[in-house]
């Protein structure tokens, strides 16, 4: 049997309001599509679901649990899984996440897939430290619109929303609001990245891991 990790609201709830119980095994059909009531969605990794949340549920100070699980299954490429059976087995300290780290991990995740020369210097230094300007952001994003073309694949649109994520969080650090659109950028940069190719997957739990060693 499957153990994997949940987040759910303060309320015990997720889409649409759906109630959970702790230990209560809940079952739906497992026929139509992964986000609607016929399948009941889980991650790997509970970094991977704190860091992706924005993109997907977007749970506001979620609670995160582990979960057991059998039935039909639906890998949606790895990013989050889908089961036809499941139940809340015991409750689990949620990690705590920057601001910042949600940047390393969105650039580490378009860094898998997008080669534009240009925005890999940008992101190399922002990684290592070396330049984490607002002016070197800029800069590198006037040379991706003018040489890069950012709306051609969806790697480079990932890669174009990364340079908001981190503009945000070098200009607005203390900014509840804006720490909350920086997740958001993130987690959609990441996403877009993740889906970006099908010849390649990306290990999301080794970036996760990654972006958290701030």
């Amino acid at each position: 049997m499957k153990t994997a990790y949940k987040l759910i609201n303060s309320e015990m709830r997720t889409h649409n309001g759906f109630q959970w119980e702790l230990g209560k095994w809940y079952e739906t059909t497992g026929k139509g599509d992964l986000c609607s009531f016929d399948w009941l969605y889980f991650y790997d990794d509970p970094l991977v679901g704190m860091f992706m949340n924005p993109a997907y549920a977007n749970i506001e100070n979620p609670r995160l649990f582990r979960v057991e699980l059998k039935g039909k299954v639906w890998d949606d490429h790895e990013a989050k899984y889908g089961y036809s059976h499941a139940r809340l087995i015991e409750e689990l300290p949620v990690p705590q996440i920057s601001p910042v780290q949600r940047v390393r991990f969105a650039i580490l995740c378009v860094k898998e897939v997008y080669k534009g020369k240009k925005w890999n210097e940008w992101a190399n230094n922002w990684l290592s430290r070396k330049d984490q300007t607002i002016n070197a952001a800029w800069s590198t994003k006037y040379n991706f619109y003018t040489i890069c073309t950012p709306h051609t694949t969806n790697a480079a649109t990932a890669a174009e929303i990364a340079f908001y994520a981190a503009r945000i969080v070098l200009s607005a650090a203390e900014s509840v609001f804006y720490a909350a659109r920086s997740a958001t950028s993130a987690a959609e940069s990441a996403a877009i990245a993740f889906y970006a190719t099908k010849s390649k997957k990306i290990d999301l739990i080794r970036i996760a891991r990654k972006a958290m060693e701030e």
